[in-house]
């Protein structure tokens, strides 16, 4: 069995949640501990780490700094443990690395790169633990630690699915970010490893414009009507997904290989509007299958411009890439679009 100590110790007096343990570290130590784990995804699409990725720039900008004498970093290096350590009666604080670090380091880590990079330099951080009962825990506490400062929204956003004790507008978009994750890696969805997250760079829709989506119609669309969150990401996630491959069906010219940039339909004012046509289809006509949208969507089929030409909105004409990521032109599309399925039935 092999194990670290560290001492002397400091455990503040905080709130009920998890027990905070401050002590200091050479990076090499904290490194034998805990481990800097960058967010990603497994084959079957599940989550595993939360840190970001590293940035280049400002670990040499850290690495340069440490390197002089009268360099110094108050900033704490915290950590986060759900196993594997425990404290002793004259103020240690000691971890079990006998099957490797059992810790994450979930702020500081360009920091600690940094003064990695230094060996000769025997330089000291203060590091601030905190221990929890579970990864749920860890997880939450991350967000937590996190959502106040500069770290990308979408990490975060990939982070909620799952999570109790959140602040409540984190809590509203939970359910949209389980539903994201769903459509991008259900094999049957239709739009499957199409979406942008941090931990998928590759897709072309960005998660946060089809959260917004989902958000609008889990709060005054066809999506509120399911009564529990299983049946939300069974029959709500397969309504959202036959949308969808309507959608790729009737507008093919303006999806397939296609970016934001070459065609709105995959843009943020494109996405946004076909979500209220998805809600107009779902509730008033009562679609459900691929085939009963792609029904719907027959009306729209000529009278779009995604990615050429100009729309003719009646009150005013736009060249199509003059449409922007704005309020007033989600609602001049959308209202549009809408207009015209309510004509054609």
């Amino acid at each position: 069995m092999t194990k670290v100590r560290f001492e002397p110790t400091i455990s503040p007096r905080q709130g009920r949640g998890p027990r905070v343990v401050c002590f200091s570290a050479t990076p090499q130590d904290i490194m034998k501990v805990a481990r800097i784990e960058r967010i990603g995804r497994d084959a079957k699409g599940r989550l595993n780490g939360f840190q970001r990725p590293q940035i280049a720039a400002h670990i040499r900008e850290i690495s340069d700094y440490l390197g002089q004498d009268d360099a110094m970093l108050p900033n704490a290096i915290v950590l986060a443990f759900a196993k594997g350590v425990s404290t002793t009666r004259d103020g240690g604080f000691v971890v079990d690395t006998t099957d490797g670090p059992p810790g994450w380091v979930v702020d500081g880590q360009q920091r600690l790169c940094a003064a990695l990079s230094l060996p000769e330099r025997k330089f000291e951080f203060l590091v601030s633990s905190f221990l929890c009962d579970d990864m749920a825990e860890l997880n939450r506490q991350f967000i937590l630690v996190n959502n106040t400062r500069p770290i990308a929204k979408p990490l975060i956003y990939e982070l909620l699915p799952g999570l109790d004790g959140l602040p409540h507008r984190l809590s509203d978009r939970a359910g949209a970010a389980l539903l994201t994750e769903r459509l991008n890696y259900d094999p049957a969805s239709s739009l499957r490893g199409q979406i942008n997250q941090q931990t998928h760079p590759e897709g072309i829709i960005k998660d946060t414009l089809l959260q917004r989506l989902l958000l609008n119609s889990l709060q005054q669309g066809a999506l509120r009507n399911f009564e529990s969150n299983g049946e939300l990401m069974s029959e709500g996630v397969e309504l959202v997904s036959n949308f969808f491959g309507a959608v790729q069906h009737a507008f093919a010219k303006d999806w397939k290989d296609h970016t934001p940039k070459t065609s709105r339909l995959v843009h943020g004012v494109g996405l946004i509007s076909l979500g209220y046509v998805m809600d107009e289809l779902a509730i008033r006509n009562k679609a459900k299958s691929r085939r009963q949208f792609e029904n719907g969507l027959k009306c729209l089929v000529g009278k779009t411009h995604w990615s050429s030409g100009e729309w003719n909105f009646g009150t005013e004409r736009r060249h199509w890439h003059a449409l922007q990521n704005t309020k007033a032109d989600y609602r001049l599309v959308s209202h549009y679009l809408v207009r015209l399925i309510r004509r054609a039935n």
